[in-house]
């Protein structure tokens, strides 16, 4: 459980938890069922709206308990429809410095991470974090440049969706925003719980995909107790050339990550997908996807190609349409289904960390 303030966080408990709420408090089980109800169907933000909820129950409850949610506190908007917000997290350290009597949480300065909306047609997708900063510190990434602050908490993952303007209209999440997943895997576990529960958000796991770079140990356990899809960050077939720009090839190669995949059934329950961003002169040659399709031979998946946004102080520059083209072009003919994802929020760089980035030296320069 959270703490803020001083008081716990209700927003990320489990029903099983706002039961024990409830009757910790001397009231009926069935108020954590309501309190569940008011949570993640009503979204309400102050326990007083709560109202089949009696008074007296509702301002004992206030004094130890808050909803947790927080407004999102700057947003950029994209020509295209993309959205960016930047919202206020306290990270696990931070929320058991703030329960400190002695006053220890003052040395804290606020953390923030970035989440994107995506509207495309009938879909929309929300681009949710799981960190602030990053351990992976991959060499195309901004988030990995600022270092890495610490886990969010689930309620923190979950107030990127509970205090989104366009929560109403989302079809998809995908956790493919700061941080990686399987590096805080109980709070991503536990927020996915809620978002798939009867109790909670009641979505089909099939609208939710979880990102990894791999993570030895970590990944077996998500494939095995959660049922939403996963996608892998490869950008390279190549182990040296990955490990040059992911750090995290040295940890768990990407040959280890593929057949640890084989292993589950990805044909009929969920869907698998890798990520490859394309950097021109970098992955983008024929051997390349000579070397893909020999790594994925046999295994149901697909790849996502992604147009690299350029970031500042990186020399890697995105590969040009013919590139992409031919690299598409020769996986699909050779078995490998490929897709080229569509560039979405460019013009506010929405696949960085550079909103986030921005507030954390502004503050670090008060």
């Amino acid at each position: 459980m959270e703490t803020g303030n001083e008081k716990t966080v209700l927003l990320g408990m489990t029903l099983d938890e706002l039961k024990g709420v409830a009757r910790e408090m001397g009231m009926p089980a069935f108020t954590g069922a309501q309190m569940a109800k008011w949570i993640y169907d009503r979204h309400v933000t102050d326990i007083d709206e709560m109202t089949n909820i009696s008074k007296g129950n509702r301002e004992k409850l206030k004094q130890r308990y808050t909803i947790g949610a927080r407004k999102p506190i700057d947003a950029q908007y994209s020509k295209d429809g993309t959205i960016k917000y930047l919202f206020p997290v306290a990270t696990e350290k931070r929320k058991a410095a703030m329960a400190q009597p002695d006053g220890s949480s003052k040395e804290f300065k606020p953390l923030f991470v970035e989440t994107v909306y995506i509207p495309d047609g009938e879909r929309a997708t929300l681009c949710v974090s799981c960190q602030v900063g990053c351990k992976m510190n991959c060499l195309f990434c901004q988030t990995g440049k600022q270092g890495f602050e610490g886990n969010l908490t689930a309620a923190d993952i979950l107030n990127q969706v509970y205090s989104l303007p366009e929560r109403e209209k989302l079809t998809n999440i995908v956790f493919m925003g700061q941080g990686e997943p399987m590096d805080n895997l109980d709070n991503v576990m536990r927020a996915t719980e809620i978002l798939t529960a009867d109790y909670g958000y009641a979505w089909s796991p099939k609208r939710i995909t979880v990102s990894s770079v791999g993570v030895r140990g970590k990944l077996k356990r998500f494939i095995e107790e959660s049922d939403c899809h996963v996608a892998i960050s490869l950008h390279s077939p190549l182990p040296e050339q990955r490990s040059e720009l992911m750090p995290a090839e040295r940890g768990m190669s990407i040959k280890e990550t593929v057949e640890l995949l084989r292993d589950y059934d990805f044909a009929h329950q969920r869907r698998l997908s890798f990520e490859y961003i394309v950097f021109a002169g970098v992955n983008d040659s024929i051997a390349h996807a000579k070397a893909l399709v020999n790594l994925l031979k046999g295994l149901t998946c697909r790849i996502n190609l992604i147009r690299f946004h350029q970031i500042p102080g990186i020399a890697l520059k995105g590969a040009d349409d013919s590139k992409m083209e031919q690299l598409r072009d020769y996986l699909t003919q050779h078995g490998v289904f490929t897709t080229i994802r569509a560039s979405r929020g460019q013009d506010i760089y929405a696949a960085c960390g550079l909103l986030s980035t921005d507030r954390k030296l502004h503050d670090e320069r008060q």
